[in-house]
């Protein structure tokens, strides 16, 4: 069909569109790489491939029913160029609920599947972040970076954003019954996915590895251009950048957790010269060099009709 060949296209038409876009930043990561040490940039590469893996089994835990293990990992590697191509979490979740559409999942299904994914890994990484916090409390020194007074304005807007969503889904009769019907669904769903032990493991320890995995590719490309940053506050750093900007509406972060890296390398303790080159390598590493051929395979797997 016209139709299915036009959206095998679009992938790589956006990739065309998003690398022209943002060539500067291309250009100067490649000239990072180069005086770069290649076997700790090998590692990062390495830790970024693993990072689909743990993607396919905490796919795989938040669902009770067994899908296509190689189908399931291409469409991870597709879904990681679908989220660079459009705003934060929107495109690999699309990818993700065809793809179980596609496997007989019901969509009230596959979509409490998606919240319970969505969920364990939020819960994993604030959590593993609050505990290096208090394994490394001077990993960060945020204080030279905040305006004096910056905190309490900020946590007063998200309460108030808070009180404003609450008040609506209160006064809201069929907004109310949707999400009440939504938790009850999800809810279900959690229960049996924790009945199993194997699904269990799959999705809380996929959702532990996939921070890890990255944070782990972000300190091997410190190492590989001299960033004097301890491999732990190194973590601490990707995790609190990443947490910061996860609610940012921009393709796959881009722009945003660029900026958001660099401060948190610098409050680490990193020059400010050196943090932007190891983020901007880390970038290229994780998601220039996989685009094009993530686009590929999302293409290829809409025309197999397996999305």
């Amino acid at each position: 069909m016209p139709v299915r060949q036009v959206l095998c296209l679009l992938p790589l038409l956006l990739v065309t569109v998003v690398a022209v876009r943002h060539r500067s930043v291309l250009a100067e990561g490649f000239v990072q790489l180069r005086g770069a040490e290649w076997p700790w940039l090998l590692a990062a590469v390495g830790a970024t491939c693993l990072t689909w893996v743990a993607a396919a089994v905490t796919r795989q835990g938040a669902l009770v029913e067994r899908l296509p293990a190689r189908r399931l990992l291409a469409t991870q590697f597709a879904a990681g160029a679908a989220n660079h191509l459009l705003p934060t979490g929107l495109g690999a979740s699309a990818v993700n609920l065809r793809f179980m559409a596609v496997c007989g999942v019901p969509l009230a299904r596959s979509s409490a599947a998606l919240a319970l994914y969505l969920l364990a890994e939020g819960v994993a990484r604030v959590g593993l972040l609050a505990v290096l916090l208090l394994v490394f409390p001077d990993a960060l020194r945020l204080g030279s970076l905040l305006p004096d007074g910056v905190l309490g304005p900020l946590l007063g807007a998200l309460g108030v954003a808070a009180l404003v969503a609450t008040g609506v889904l209160v006064l809201v009769r069929r907004l109310r019954s949707a999400v009440c019907s939504f938790l009850r669904t999800a809810l279900g769903e959690a229960r049996s996915v924790h009945t199993r032990p194997a699904r269990a493991l799959a999705l809380w320890g996929g959702s532990l590895a996939f921070p890890v995995l990255q944070a782990a590719g972000l300190a091997a490309v410190g190492r590989a251009l001299g960033l004097p940053v301890p491999v732990a506050h190194v973590a601490v750093a990707y995790l609190a950048a990443t947490v910061a900007v996860a609610l940012v509406p921009t393709p796959g972060g881009i722009g945003s957790v660029e900026a958001a890296l660099v401060v948190a390398l610098v409050a680490a303790g990193g020059p400010v010269a050196l943090a932007t080159a190891v983020v901007l390598a880390f970038r290229i590493i994780t998601v220039w060099l996989p685009l094009l051929p993530g686009a590929l395979t999302l293409g290829a797997l809409v025309r197999l009709k397996v999305i």
